[in-house]
């Protein structure tokens, strides 16, 4: 008996180190991951050879590193995206059960809950975060900006924050540095007619900050985060999360990006953010933390981007998937995912297993060598096992629409719960089935990627083990 468990517990010693042999190397590696706002697809290079969009930065990651085709944001919209990356649990198990949080609206990320930032900073990190926050600042009904903005990124873990509250197109129109607005909303802005292209782009009326220039944003974040890599050190790790602006509606590039590609304004506020991915590469090689930097690269979501845009532009955002930004349909939330590790990631690995954004807190975690205990990143498997072995870690996901629409997925079969789109793409949702019609949506995506063959009622079985794994990760608060 004892020598039996005395085998085990070396086995299992000897399994851990492997793990961390896997994971880290010799040192714990620097994290930078960035995160662009209604990036389709689509648009990099590396997933469409056809992209009207010049990508070569976010290519070069890909030829470096490793490329993931089934990547999903939990869901289709902003802020719940943000929620589930930076805590490994869906965002529907909060108090937001569709839509985002809007430039008022007060912190979302629960007191006490770990996270990302919180993670790191338990194993010594310095952490960062510049850019779009969108996950609420201060507490009570509406947030109030002349005080010290708190509960906020500070609060969950982060030691350094400059961004703006919440979306490019939200009110206050501010810049935050740590707690405290660099310069008050004094001033009106009204909104602006829905134009989709000329450089202006729907804005949201209300207060703005008199120097405040939407057209500034992106080259304000992109400074902050390479300044922050030149103030580091090789003696302490440090992760910073890079939460882009762009290309999220206004569309502003700079006039230098003007006319970059062939998709309109769109496409350059586009080829800006590729722009600022290869200055945030080319300070860590100025550094020489490259070697020892896991970057990753992805979207909060699919691609804003209409069937008039691609007739005007013949330029597939989302590929040929179906739907948008917001809908349930997996133009809505597949998503570019773009690693690189130098010395644990085999350059030009491309993966074709199922991911969610979530799973980054797990992946974190494991890099960390840091177990997670049982409340923490509820939805979230660690992407080591698919990325350096590659064996898939999850065979089910949840994804939600911005109308709050619900669909689980395992394997090849994509069950929603409910008719329409469930986000910006009509027929919207709450759509009553004709008499003999199907309730839902049922497809198989490995015969049916464009999500155009209903096959609801063909297999009621199916339809009915879907909805009972939903039903329990629902119930029992977590999916792994």
């Amino acid at each position: 008996m004892r020598t039996a468990l005395l085998i085990i517990a070396i086995a299992t010693f000897v399994l851990t180190l492997e793990n961390r042999t896997l994971a880290v190397g010799a040192e714990l590696p620097n994290i930078v991951l960035i995160l662009a706002d209604d990036m389709g697809i689509g648009d990099p290079g590396c997933y469409n050879s056809e992209s009207k969009i010049p990508t070569p930065h976010i290519d070069r990651l890909a030829s470096e590193g490793l490329r993931m085709t089934d990547m999903h944001s939990p869901s289709a919209v902003c802020t719940p995206t943000r929620y589930g990356l930076l805590t490994g649990r869906y965002c529907w198990r909060t108090r937001l059960k569709e839509s985002v949080l809007f430039g008022y609206g007060t912190a979302l990320i629960e007191p006490g809950r770990t996270t990302l930032a919180s993670l790191a900073a338990s194993q010594g990190y310095r952490t960062a975060v510049f850019g779009k926050w969108h996950l609420g600042l201060g507490a009570g009904e509406k947030t109030d900006y002349s005080k010290p903005l708190t509960p906020g990124p500070l609060s969950v873990g982060f030691d350094r924050f400059y961004g703006i509250p919440a979306s490019l197109d939200m009110a206050p129109y501010v810049y935050v540095d740590n707690t405290r607005v660099v310069e008050a909303a004094t001033e009106e802005i009204e909104s602006s007619t829905y134009i989709r292209f000329g450089g202006k782009g729907y804005i949201v009326g209300g207060k703005i900050a008199p120097s405040f220039r939407h057209i500034d944003v992106m080259p304000v974040t992109t400074d902050k985060t390479v300044a922050f890599i030149h103030q580091q050190t090789h003696e302490n790790p440090f992760l910073i999360y890079v939460p882009f602006s762009a290309p999220h509606t206004p569309w502003a590039p700079t006039a230098r990006f003007t006319g970059k590609s062939d998709a309109g304004t769109y496409g350059d506020f586009t080829v800006m953010v590729d722009d600022a991915v290869g200055k945030i590469l080319k300070a860590l090689d100025q550094k020489d933390f490259s070697k020892n930097t896991l970057v990753i690269f992805t979207s909060d979501n699919g691609g804003h981007w209409l069937p008039q845009d691609i007739e005007q532009y013949k330029h597939r955002s989302n590929l040929h998937l179906r739907g948008q930004k917001a809908d349930i349909h997996e133009g809505g939330h597949r998503v570019p995912f773009v690693v690189r590790w130098p010395g644990a990631i085999e350059p030009g690995t491309v993966r074709d297993q199922l991911g969610c954004l979530t799973d980054v807190f797990a992946t974190v975690s494991s890099v960390l060598g840091r177990p997670l205990a049982w409340e923490e990143g509820e939805d979230s498997f660690s992407l080591l096992p698919l990325w350096q072995q590659n064996k898939a870690v999850r065979n089910a996901i949840v994804n939600h629409s911005g109308r709050g629409m619900f669909a689980i997925r395992r394997g090849p079969w994509k069950l929603i719960l409910g008719l329409g789109t469930g986000g910006f793409t009509e027929p919207w949702w709450n759509i009553e089935p004709k008499e003999g019609e199907p309730a839902g949506q049922l497809y198989h995506l490995d015969r049916d990627m464009g999500e155009e063959d209903n096959v609801y009622q063909q297999h009621p079985e199916v339809v009915q083990s879907l909805t009972s794994l939903l039903d329990a990760f629902i119930e029992t608060g977590r999916s792994r």
